[in-house]
């Protein structure tokens, strides 16, 4: 009879309900994100699939503020309202239904149009984690872009119009320490090996070692010796596709076989050979990370420094004495075919080098805390090995104001002319959105929303993104099409094409709320009937 699986260790209630996301953000994200506050305004069938996915994964609290009532209209694009809503207040009700997906999340609903909020009690959006919104018009766009600029709090303003969806995210300054990058290169230092390291390397001989002992060395230790004698023939480290390869045929001729065995039967080797071009290069800081260490922000702290600012100055400080140059190491190690004491020993060597270098950051954290008159609890221990373990991917995001593109003086149009020059370019787009919200300030509607208008509103669109286009100097660029197009969108909201932006545009919030991620830079362009997609910098 086959022995029972063994057991996992029991989970909370609350791991099991969210054990997936656990594994993409971890505990201190999922803390992050159920101490958060979203701002959601209007309750459109966009803004309820945003706060939906927002919802399920349980952030903290979400308030609405819409002063519509739910119509026939809503009823066909929005899940979160039913027949029997109508006429009643399209906040209270997309809140109520909201709150039925996860009963750890807090809601609440401000049964106000967002215009008498912003004109009224400007400061009702100060204490919101991140303010999403949904079919703003353009003068309450402007003043909410300014006050939230102003506030440092991330702005993500969507519209979902017929086949089209725009997403576009404002934020003055977002720091990012846990980006997850898609391909992380190990930090391994074998061309500039730490004492520690050095001692055990060279304690090695792998041309004396039994076949066994010999099969069973860390790649990361032949690396090391292979490297040793490349640079001792040619004074330097391999550069060139060419010149790696030349080093992975010296590995493999050092590769031995077992008696009567015509195969390569050594792991180690193999996977030495592989990690050549990943493992192999001159440690050194990456030129984005230099930027940072090297901001204004990072060199000249002030008592309004956020941590992540007061840490950058501790590690760059670090650089500059006991790192010698370099970065504080990670301290982790790739899996890799050994005997279980070398990989653990070899673990060990970079796990507590990886200490050290930490220790000393900490320390300083706690000087530069003193100085600038803060607690010294202010900053934690945890914070501080986070910032050390990732310091090679931290991130920097610094976006424009909103409100600026509103004002041709304040205005870069020269990067939307560019794109506007490529046919393929789905900037048009953008083009053909900012004529609709001249449209809805002048005429108080949608092109195309009533039926009988559709022709009129053709020309009045087209006139409004004439005029768009006249302010900012350039000469005429909309095709007639994309006018006709909008225009029997009629201002509707397609259900499917909501959802998908609306999961993106979660995405984004919970980037923002956990910390964790690096977030569209800064405006994200949707066609459903291509299924294309493009990213631009405005």
């Amino acid at each position: 009879m086959a022995s029972p699986a063994p057991k996992s260790p029991e989970q909370s209630e609350k791991n099991r309900k969210y054990d997936r996301q656990l594994r993409l953000w971890g505990d201190h994200g999922q803390a992050a994100l159920e101490g958060a506050h979203i701002c959601a305004i209007n309750a459109t069938g966009l803004g309820t699939e945003i706060l939906k996915s927002l919802v399920l994964p349980g952030i903290g609290a979400f308030t609405i503020v819409d002063g519509k009532k739910v119509t026939n209209e809503d009823i066909g694009a929005n899940f979160f309202l039913d027949a029997d809503s109508v006429g009643k207040s399209r906040a209270q009700v997309a809140m109520q239904m909201l709150l039925e997906l996860n009963s750890d999340v807090r809601g609440d609903y401000i049964d106000e149009e967002p215009e008498q909020i912003l004109y009224n009690s400007p400061d009702f959006f100060n204490n919101f984690t991140v303010v999403i919104a949904t079919s703003l018009v353009e003068k309450s766009l402007i003043l909410l872009s300014q006050r939230l600029w102003e506030l440092n709090i991330p702005l993500i303003v969507c519209r979902s119009i017929g086949f089209i969806a725009y997403m576009r995210i404002q934020v003055k300054e977002h720091t990012v320490i846990e980006t997850h990058p898609d391909n992380e290169i190990p930090d391994l230092r074998l061309d500039r090996p730490f004492e520690t390291l050095k001692k055990y390397l060279d304690s090695i001989n792998i041309d004396e070692m039994s076949f066994k002992d010999h099969s069973h060395v860390p790649y990361l230790v032949i690396l090391h010796k292979f490297l040793e004698k490349w640079v001792l023939d040619h004074r330097e480290l391999p550069k060139t596709y060419k010149e790696k390869q030349q080093l992975k045929e010296m590995i493999k001729e050092g590769m031995r076989r077992e008696k009567n065995d015509t195969t390569n039967s050594e792991e180690n080797f193999e996977e030495a050979i592989k990690a050549v071009t990943t493992c192999i290069g001159p440690t050194e800081i990456p030129d984005n990370i230099k930027n940072i260490l090297n901001d204004d922000q990072c060199i000249n702290l002030t008592a309004k420094s956020s941590s992540f600012w007061i840490i950058a100055k501790a590690v760059r400080d670090f650089v500059e004495n006991e790192g010698n140059g370099l970065l504080p190491l990670k301290g982790t190690l790739p899996d890799m075919t050994a005997d279980t004491e070398k990989y653990i020993t070899l673990q060990q060597i970079y796990y507590k080098q990886a200490l050290t270098d930490t220790e000393a950051v900490w320390r300083r954290t706690l000087q530069l805390l003193r100085q600038l008159g803060k607690p010294s609890d202010s900053i934690s221990e945890r914070d501080v090995k986070l910032f050390c373990k990732h310091a090679s991917n931290i991130h920097v995001e610094r976006g424009t104001c909103i409100a600026n593109e509103y004002d041709p003086r304040n205005f870069d149009i020269n990067n939307i002319v560019q794109h506007l020059e490529n046919p393929e370019s789905m900037m048009i787009y953008y083009v053909v959105l900012r004529g609709v919200e001249k449209f809805q300030t002048e005429y108080n509607s949608y092109p195309g929303e009533f039926d009988d208008q559709v022709e009129p509103d053709i020309a009045k669109l087209k006139a409004c993104i004439t005029k768009l286009l006249s302010e900012w100097g350039c000469g005429s660029v909309a095709k007639d099409d994309y006018v006709h197009e909008f225009c029997r969108f009629g201002g509707s909201e397609l259900h499917s094409v909501s959802a998908f932006l609306g999961g993106l545009a979660a995405q984004e919030v919970i980037k923002f709320v956990t910390n964790q991620y690096k977030p569209v830079h800064n405006t994200f362009i949707y066609d459903a009937v291509t299924s294309n997609s493009e990213i631009f910098f405005i």
